[in-house]
């Protein structure tokens, strides 16, 4: 069941004996005093259907914990150790000085059940929002930004994988895509794999790709012509992303005016290239001209004083 947070205080709380000590328009003294107010005993009553059972954490406990976590870029044991020997963690979650930590693994449940809710976000939501009611950054014209890669978990793909990929994903996805396919194309996308070619002829490659991207552009042809029916969904998803894939890496051969079908591999990366089919999000990124990644992008904007977080994307 959900736990309540303690509207009385304890003996020797925190805040009443050390608060003081916290350094005003810290990230400390905001928790302390809007703790509350950012994480209500209704922040997460959503992740509790029963009412019975041991009381779990209550939610501005949980709440402040998780933002000085991240704020501090502390593991989970070093976030439980925290909160038992600093001052400043007692002082902005409401404890008292004798009052100990939980067991590390306990942020792991929280992280996933927050994770799996339908607002993830919400920690970070409702900071953003008594930051912008209580003005505590008004006057405050700094913002530190950084950015990180975060790496994917799928294998780059490369261009006949990701066309023989995309068209079976359409023919998965797309009502009437199959027969389509079956009817218009000349590979086999019904067999796994690539198709059979002698990989070391660099002319058998070249009509490979020509077929492949003549076999997407028909398929494109016969699905979203003006009598195709309107698509949504993972339907509409999926023509996309075959469009998208048809035309990023190649580029029509040095003797072709681009209407005979004959194509090749670009000899650039396009810009913001899809790397994968089984994650489309995912991109060739980099954080500096040496170290280049595969993943995403993250950025965060933040007020240096208080630590504060003011934005972020990924």
């Amino acid at each position: 069941m959900q736990g309540q947070a303690r509207i009385d205080r304890e003996l020797l709380d925190a805040g009443v004996v050390v608060g003081d000590l916290v350094p005003v328009g810290s990230v400390f003294a905001f928790l302390a005093e809007h703790r509350q107010r950012l994480f209500p005993d209704s922040f997460i009553s959503d992740l509790f259907t029963s009412s019975t059972g041991r009381p779990s954490l209550p939610a501005d406990l949980v709440g402040s914990v998780l933002v000085l976590k991240e704020l501090h870029d502390l593991s989970d044991a070093q976030t439980a150790e925290a909160l038992k020997f600093d001052i400043r963690w007692k002082v902005a979650c409401g404890r008292s000085l004798t009052q100990t930590s939980f067991d590390p693994s306990t942020l792991v449940y929280w992280r996933r059940r927050i994770a799996a809710s339908k607002r993830p976000d919400r920690v970070f939501d409702a900071v953003a929002e008594v930051i912008a009611e209580t003005g505590i950054l008004r006057g405050r014209r700094k913002r530190c930004v950084d950015s990180t890669v975060f790496d994917d978990a799928v294998a780059t793909q490369d261009t006949v994988t990701q066309l023989t990929a995309a068209i079976r994903r359409v023919a998965r996805l797309v009502p009437g895509a199959a027969e389509v396919i079956g009817r218009v194309c000349t590979l086999d996308y019904t067999k796994p794999g690539k198709p059979q070619i002698d990989w070391d002829d660099p002319q058998a490659k070249q009509n490979l790709v020509s077929d492949l991207v003549n076999d997407a552009l028909a398929v494109l042809a016969e699905l979203t012509g003006e009598d195709a029916p309107e698509r949504e969904g993972k339907a509409a998803d999926a023509l996309g992303l075959l469009a998208l894939v048809a035309g990023q890496d190649v580029e029509p051969t040095e003797d072709s005016d681009g209407t005979d079908g004959r194509w090749r591999i670009a000899r650039k990366v396009a810009p913001d290239r899809v790397i994968s089919t089984v994650d489309p999000e995912t991109r060739h990124t980099r954080k500096s001209k040496s170290n280049r990644r595969d993943g995403y992008r993250g950025h965060v904007a933040t007020e240096p004083d208080t630590g504060l977080i003011t934005d972020c994307e990924m």
